[in-house]
């Protein structure tokens, strides 16, 4: 789950005084059962699941874990969210291979209790869907929120600016310029910045500055901002290179590094696929411990590549379509960045084979790890940083009659400072599951809807423009128009909730949907409602 004024003085009184406009789905049912690790129940005999579904049903589309236990580096990235959004709005239904559902679910800050320190609180609850015998399971992990501007280490940022032709459009170069003209003026004065512009070669514009008291530093970074120019074509590769050393040669011991790439991660000159990029990436983050924040902007938007370079970089991706948006990541989401809670954080949700018959995780497609590398702490996790949330959701079907423990839920994190490990644990039975659904608390409600709406625009696509690869969608998937009376339906009406009610009427009238199209049948697109 991170807008501006119009121009002049005026955005930075947005920033400053109006506050977050960050409003949270509220509620949460989920109880920290558990505060000690417990260990994965005994995979049974064989090591896999109960019959296939498609050997109840004739359906050959789903596909379910081949064991017990789920396992996933915690991902805190809301950019396809955002582009879906914003791709929706412009008329068009986003490319299928562009939405990722934890990125949906995610976009939604939740209640969860928080922990007394570093690390996480583990909240597991459920209810029951529409599907008989299937339920949805909602691991939800959140952490400390920070304690005070002043207690978080100095931060030194090297901000990447895409400075190619395709950046001259409207909401981008420009919304970028002002973006960061609303952080610099955020920013303590212990905080350092430098600039890095890149079009068809790389410069650094402003080398690593120290804000400082006086301001002096700020204006330095403010007339380096102003003088920023769309010109050539797009050689992402050098501007990632330059900026990490421009980061490398600035950096600041005792102090948060971090590179902001700004794009629209179309590049079109020197190395353009993601693997020759992302060396470059990889060796900054082990040797000096530079992460990487990507920042999407523009209608055209290379999702895939700026998700794997953050991925590869330690990092997270946003995206912004508007100041709203832009106000809300350098006001509030980047700040949060800074400070870290947690490095290479992972989860792994054990089922009990005695009362679960199949499960499945919804998204997190990208952020797989091997179940045996869940304590093994060379394996990449995720970066947290202060107040996030976490939530991962599965479909469960239980075992006819099962009663008593359904699954327990543990993630693993290291110290942020001594990377010393650390796990926490959430426990979830079979009797937390009795309640349905469209009564369960709004939190689970908004989760699933997101969840649904993903995995609606997902099977909305075309025929032939879907990728085979994509999983398909979870049980008891309604159809969008449906989808749409139950976002409607829920009972707060933050400004979230009324942008993912539009969005996804957006996409119900884009689609062609019906709400005559019966669940269980093919719709007029073709594709199979659960």
């Amino acid at each position: 789950m991170l807008a501006m004024a119009v121009a002049g003085g005026l955005a930075l009184t947005a920033c400053s005084g109006g506050g977050s406009d960050a409003e949270r789905a509220t509620g949460d049912s989920g109880e920290r059962r558990d505060s000690a690790p417990l260990p994965a129940p005994a995979q049974p005999d064989g090591g896999g699941s109960a019959a296939p579904d498609e050997q109840r049903d004739g359906d050959d589309r789903r596909e379910f874990a081949p064991d017990y236990r789920s396992t996933f580096a915690l991902d805190v990235d809301t950019a396809s969210y955002g582009f879906a959004r914003r791709t929706l709005a412009e008329g068009r239904l986003p490319d299928p291979s562009t939405v990722r559902p934890e990125e949906f679910v995610n976009s939604f800050r939740q209640d969860y209790p928080r922990p007394d320190g570093d690390g996480f609180s583990v909240s597991v609850d459920g209810a029951r869907t529409d599907d008989d015998g299937w339920s949805l399971v909602r691991v939800g992990l959140a952490t400390r929120g920070e304690q005070g501007a002043t207690e978080r280490p100095p931060a030194a940022l090297t901000f990447v600016i895409d400075v190619s032709g395709s950046m001259a459009e409207p909401g981008r170069l420009d919304l970028a310029k002002q973006s960061l003209g609303l952080m610099t003026d955020r920013l303590r004065p212990d905080d350092s910045i430098a600039l890095v512009a890149f079009s068809d070669t790389a410069k650094t514009v402003l080398p690593m500055t120290r804000l400082g008291e006086t301001g002096e530093g700020r204006t330095r970074v403010h007339r380096a901002i102003e003088g920023l120019e769309p010109t050539q074509s797009t050689n992402l590769e050098a501007g990632i290179t330059t900026g990490y050393d421009t980061a490398v040669r600035g950096r600041k011991d005792g102090a948060t590094n971090r590179v902001v790439l700004l794009s629209d991660a179309l590049a079109n000159t020197g190395e353009t696929s993601a693997d020759g990029i992302l060396d470059r990436i990889s060796d900054a983050r082990r040797e000096h411990g530079i992460t990487l924040f990507g920042v999407g902007v523009g209608s055209d938007y290379g999702d895939a590549l700026m998700e794997r370079l953050a991925d590869k970089g330690d990092g997270h991706t946003t995206y912004v379509s508007n100041e709203e948006d832009a106000r809300e990541v350098f006001c509030e989401q980047l700040p949060a960045h800074i400070e870290l809670r947690a490095r290479d954080a992972k989860a792994q949700v054990s089922f009990d084979p005695e009362t679960v018959e199949q499960f499945r995780l919804i998204g997190y497609d990208n952020r797989a790890v091997a179940d045996d590398d869940f304590r093994d702490d060379s394996v990449d996790g995720g970066e947290i940083g202060p107040g996030h949330t976490v939530t991962a959701l599965y479909a469960v079907r239980a075992k006819p009659g099962a009663d008593g423990h359904l699954a327990t839920a543990n993630v693993r994190w290291l110290d942020p400072k001594s990377r010393a490990p650390h796990e926490e644990s959430g426990r979830i039975g079979t009797a937390d599951l009795d309640g349905s659904l469209r009564e369960a608390d709004e939190g689970l409600q908004v989760t699933a809807v997101a969840a649904y709406f993903a995995d609606g625009l997902r099977a909305a696509a075309p025929p032939g423009s879907v990728d085979r690869d994509l999983p398909a969608p979870a049980p008891a998937t309604p159809s969008l128009d449906e989808l749409s009376e139950r976002a409607h339906a829920l009972p707060t009406r933050t400004k979230q909730i009324r942008d993912l009610t539009s969005a996804i009427d957006d996409a119900a009238r884009l689609s062609g949907d019906s709400p005559h199209t019966p669940t269980g049948t093919p719709s007029p697109r073709g594709e199979v409602r659960y």
